[in-house]
């Protein structure tokens, strides 16, 4: 409440309209809470303004007197208007067309390093806004694909670039929005339909706002004005109070993952013999095995056949050293991810020591190729039908209404707003995929070319009423976990009870909306009013193309490239702080719970213990979702 509407319901109930008109003139700070001293005209018996005074110095209520419970009258509803009418309280209300010139004035004035982390929108002079031809405006959904690698996120930022940055740009420059409108979406009342996250593709998307789309060639322009990573694949007209956030009955999303993700921890990493150690303490070795007996001699096979030879010519201890730096090392800790700059300049390594049985850089080379061999050999895994039917059933257990307080970050089992509707969620049958390397040195460089000798993929498929931030990410690496690390039957249910869990998010790379369902509004309003339904089905052909090219293609390379997935589970393995071992036998039981406010557990060294990424994201989209 602010100091305006404070006076109102404090004061005016005690003095004569002439005062209270009086007292409603003083100047306020907008958006403000007023102190409980605030300053108010003074006025004598006349009814005239004296000075200035206090709240204190005003004349005592009366019992009879003022408006609401405290002043006796608890038999009628609490005025919020006071005593004035509709149309005397109108002329005191915020004007929020000053507000925003008066924002958009700061914005202007910035300097440039400030002008640079804001938001950029194009310029224009006073002159050319006035010589600007007027054109009507029309409510519209457009339909929208994006490839969503380089980007922050879809939701404009302030800090990068974003989906709707660009996309906005874009129509200014076809003339789709006025030079005048062209420094603040809020003029066009620019809506999304779903936001999706750092990284995170979209096949179908939909943004609703004003738009001046008279030009039949209007998406061609927009889309000349864009980089192949965003295409506008139609512009519909709406109902006038459309909105594609609110009226959107659900969403569509698709995860890809490559199956050797299902592969179990390596015996020596810590999970791996955390996983056998909370068997035997439960009780559940048998069960474990069972659970894993596709996979149970993956790991002891692959190293007899690839790395024992590497590491033949090697003396006991150096090849214990190795395999301990292959499998055994600490995850690095925020603070040892991004260091801070040292006041003194840095000590050089020192000279390697030609009496050292294996230097330094034959021990990396070593690593290199030791764990490149490892690479190629978990590419080349296929998942057997009893593994991709274990997965099928752990995804079945999030159909339907359920608390995902876990799946997200900063909401409690006792928010109402972290119970979800979960319609189905699928996977495919696996599909290989192969690109042709470039690079000698890449992991996957003798493989490639064929699909035979491609990696083997997954599609997952999520169709929900709507989604929380990281929520489905989290969805998909618990399935994944469960399945891979052997874990109970009872895992799933457990997550959506009271107990606090970490869960770590699964790479966004994979990680694209298919398309938003508007089944209501098309057979509702745009039926009653006339309009256009809203489907991308006669978008088909160009979508296909465009996700081929912009979204697949870049998953595979960037996996070709990097190996995100291999780094993302390899990480989680060598967690040494208890956040992962729900996927034991014990179950949720032997986790360490999260804590704080913010929902994210304190590891050892009082960082986070979900994501680094998380406090960014949470910043750039708090009181949002995913979709």
């Amino acid at each position: 409440m602010d100091a305006t509407e404070d006076v109102k319901n404090d004061s005016v109930g005690n003095m004569e309209p002439s005062a209270a008109a009086s007292s409603l003139s003083a100047p306020q700070s907008e958006g403000m809470e007023g102190p409980s001293t605030s300053i108010l005209p003074r006025v004598n018996a006349e009814g005239h303004e004296e000075g200035h005074g206090t709240r204190e110095d005003l004349p005592p209520r009366s019992k009879t007197q003022g408006i609401g419970k405290a002043s006796g009258d608890r038999g009628k509803k609490r005025k919020r208007k006071g005593d004035m009418g509709r149309a005397e309280w109108s002329r005191y209300q915020i004007d929020k067309r000053s507000r925003n010139a008066e924002e958009e004035a700061k914005r202007l004035n910035l300097g440039p390093e400030e002008q640079k982390k804001g938001k950029q929108y194009p310029v224009f002079s006073a002159e050319e806004i006035q010589n600007e031809e007027r054109k009507p405006k029309r409510k519209v959904a457009v339909l929208i694909g994006y490839s969503g690698s380089g980007y922050l996120g879809m939701q404009l930022c302030d800090d990068g670039p974003s989906i709707e940055g660009d996309l906005f740009n874009a129509f200014v420059a076809a003339g789709a929005i006025s030079k005048a409108n062209a420094n603040d979406p809020k003029k066009s009342s620019l809506i999304r339909c779903a936001r999706t996250d750092k990284g995170v593709h979209a096949a179908g998307n939909i943004v609703s706002l004003k738009l001046i789309v008279d030009d039949p060639d209007i998406v061609p322009k927009i889309n000349a004005a864009l980089s192949p990573q965003i295409r506008v694949w139609g512009i519909i007209r709406t109902t006038g109070g459309f909105s594609c956030y609110q009226l959107c009955d659900s969403r569509i999303y698709e995860y890809l993952i490559p199956t050797y993700a299902l592969l179990p921890p390596h015996p020596r990493s810590h999970l791996g013999k955390k996983l056998v150690e909370l068997a035997e303490e439960a009780g559940d070795l048998e069960g474990y095995h069972e659970r894993q007996a596709e996979v149970l001699n993956f790991w002891s096979e692959t190293d007899d056949a690839l790395i024992t030879p590497l590491l033949a010519s090697l003396s006991p201890d150096l090849r214990e050293k190795v395999l301990s730096s292959l499998y055994d090392s600490t995850p690095l800790t925020r603070s040892e991810r991004h260091p801070k700059k040292p006041d003194t300049p840095p000590i050089a390594d020192p000279p390697e020591d030609p009496s050292d049985p294996l230097p330094s850089s034959a021990e990396t080379a070593l690593l290199r190729t030791i764990r490149a061999t490892t690479t190629r050999a978990k590419r080349a895994y296929r998942l057997p039908p009893s593994r991709l039917a274990r997965l099928r059933a752990t995804l079945a257990q999030f159909v339907g209404t359920h608390n995902f307080h876990n799946y997200t970050v900063q909401k409690s089992w006792k928010d109402p707003s972290a119970m979800r509707i979960i319609k189905s969620f699928t996977t495919s049958e696996p599909f290989i995929r192969s690109l042709p390397s470039t690079n000698p040195n890449s992991p996957n460089a003798t493989d490639a070319g064929t699909d035979a000798s491609g990696t083997e993929w997954l599609s997952l498929r999520v169709h929900g009423q709507s989604f929380m931030m990281h929520q489905i990410r989290k969805m998909v690496s618990l399935a994944v976990l469960a399945v891979r690390c052997g874990a109970p039957p009872g895992l799933i249910p457990a997550t959506f009870t009271p107990v606090a869990l970490s869960i770590p998010k699964a790479p966004g790379l994979g990680l694209l909306l298919q398309q938003p369902v508007f089944d209501t509004y098309n057979a509702q309003h745009a039926k009653q009013y006339d309009k256009e339904p809203i489907d991308f089905s006669k978008y088909r052909a160009e979508i296909e193309e465009f996700r081929e090219r912009e979204i697949y293609g870049r998953i595979w390379r960037e996996e070709e490239a990097k190996g995100v997935f291999g780094q993302f589970f390899a990480t989680v393995d060598a967690q040494r702080d208890g956040w992962y071992w729900w996927v034991g036998s014990k179950g949720v039981d032997a986790a360490t719970k999260r804590t704080g406010k913010t929902g994210l557990g304190k590891n050892r060294d009082g960082e986070s213990g979900g994501d680094s990424d998380d406090e960014e994201e949470i910043r750039r989209a708090k009181g949002l979702e995913e979709g």
